[in-house]
């Protein structure tokens, strides 16, 4: 299902997607932890991304009359977000987020971003 309008939402870091009279929001950080990349996706193998609780989106271009490429601010951008994928984001993201943290918390991992240091005055 092809979304009829797309919104940045830069303070609440979310991205709604308009189709008809319903409309969806998906975090910036769901979308580049659930991104359709090789890069998370791996080859057949998932790989768990973490630390990406504060990530923003730089850019989101249209692809065709198919898809969005989302350019995020660690660099990734290498995943295509087709119409079918981010509406099935939408209809599952609750059953999706959940998997997501429950992976996190078998790996011990954060979403938080590692700190470098600790600087000291």
């Amino acid at each position: 299902m092809t979304p009829t309008e797309i919104k940045l939402h830069t303070e609440s870091k979310e991205l709604e997607l308009v189709y008809g009279t319903d409309s969806h929001r998906l975090s910036y950080e769901m979308l580049r932890v659930l991104s359709p990349s090789a890069e998370v996706r791996g080859h057949g193998q998932p790989i768990l991304q973490t630390g990406k609780r504060f990530v923003t989106i730089r850019n989101v271009e249209p692809i065709g009359n198919y898809a969005i490429k989302i350019t995020f601010d660690d660099g990734h951008d290498s995943g295509l977000y087709s119409w079918d994928y981010l509406y099935g984001l939408c209809q599952h993201k609750e059953k999706m987020w959940a998997d997501y943290l429950d992976q996190m918390k078998a790996a011990g991992a954060k979403r938080e971003p590692a700190t470098i240091g600790t600087w000291k005055p």
